[in-house]
């Protein structure tokens, strides 16, 4: 009886390994042959410049992201990993607030960007994107809970501390996380996709994921806000929050595009109803934080003849004081 268990497992292991294999060919014949009317792909770079191809299809071989993807399975795998709220990643959540919260209350940049690297609020706004390119209504509203809980735990957590703390000076880390501008937008629509596009690679291993965590910063303005409640400086709380939801909503955009791009494989219960309200939710809330964002970059402008991060510094202190 076990060795006929054990039989009937290798049996479906194997079916399994052979259906990705037949996929995977079916893939490449399809790149190798391409339809009627499609320009073929150059083998190298080489057959490019000796005048075989266009100028336009070794762009497109330079740039293509098909080459080396992984398996959609494996993709799902990582950000379902990624954005899992609970064990290991609750765990240093709390690591991520408090390192966070020390580092703005002592100014320290190098102790911010720790808190930076380890925090896992990306994973969960990648998953969330996940459920929005897959029309994944379930999926979108379990990383959602996530975030929210996550977000919610950030700033309780640092709204604690720094009612604790002695050092009640807003400090000059604190004070450049309080005046979102235009260039914050671009940080983030830049940096969510290179994270993404390093995720869904077959060697997910590089150094991509950590520059994005530092370039496109989630835990610091949460502990600004934590700051400001405490000490009551709600319109530094606007603008720390202001840039959470800017990185937030545009490192989505990005990950949704790219997946995209990669054609995901959409959910079974995917509805052109269910897809309308997810995707076109998406572009309508990005359009909106794009235009409040816009609005005040040219009003700092306007107010300061100028637009240089000098000046954000000290309209941030004006503020505070």
């Amino acid at each position: 009886m076990k060795n006929e268990t054990i039989t009937r497992a290798g049996t479906r292991l194997s079916e399994r390994r052979e259906k990705r294999e037949a996929e995977a060919w079916d893939n490449l014949i399809k790149d190798l042959n391409p339809e009627e009317g499609e320009t073929p792909m150059p083998a190298s770079v080489e057959e490019a410049l000796n005048g075989q191809f266009k100028l336009k299809d070794l762009i497109k071989q330079a740039f293509s992201l098909k080459g080396d993807t992984a398996d959609y399975d494996v993709i799902s795998s990582r950000l379902d990993a990624g954005g899992r709220v609970s064990g290991m990643n609750l765990s240093i959540l709390f690591f991520a607030i408090l390192i966070a919260s020390i580092g703005l209350n002592t100014n320290s940049t190098a102790v911010i960007i720790g808190a930076m690297l380890i925090s896992p609020l990306m994973g969960t706004i990648q998953l969330m994107g996940l459920g929005i390119a897959t029309v994944n209504a379930q999926k979108f509203k379990k990383a959602i809970v996530g975030f929210l809980f996550q977000v919610t735990t950030a700033i309780l957590t640092s709204t604690l501390y720094f009612l604790i703390s002695p050092v009640k000076e807003a400090t000059s880390e604190i004070l450049g996380r309080t005046a979102p501008s235009v260039f914050d937008i671009l940080i983030a629509t830049f940096g969510g996709l290179a994270g993404i596009i390093a995720l869904t690679r077959k060697d997910s291993t590089s150094n991509v994921i950590p520059g994005v965590a530092i370039a496109t910063a989630l835990m610091p303005p949460l502990c600004t806000c934590g700051f400001s409640i405490a000490g009551g400086h709600w319109t530094m709380l606007g603008g720390a929050f202001l840039l959470f939801i800017i990185n937030t909503m545009f490192i989505m955009v990005a990950t949704v595009t790219i997946l995209m791009i990669l054609r995901m494989p959409e959910s079974a219960n995917a509805t052109p109803e269910l897809r309308h309200r997810l995707q076109g939710g998406l572009i309508r809330n990005a359009i909106i934080v794009l235009v409040i964002t816009i609005l005040l970059t040219a009003l700092a402008v306007w107010q300061n003849d100028g637009f240089t991060s000098s000046k954000i510094l000290e309209m941030s202190t004006l503020i505070y004081e």
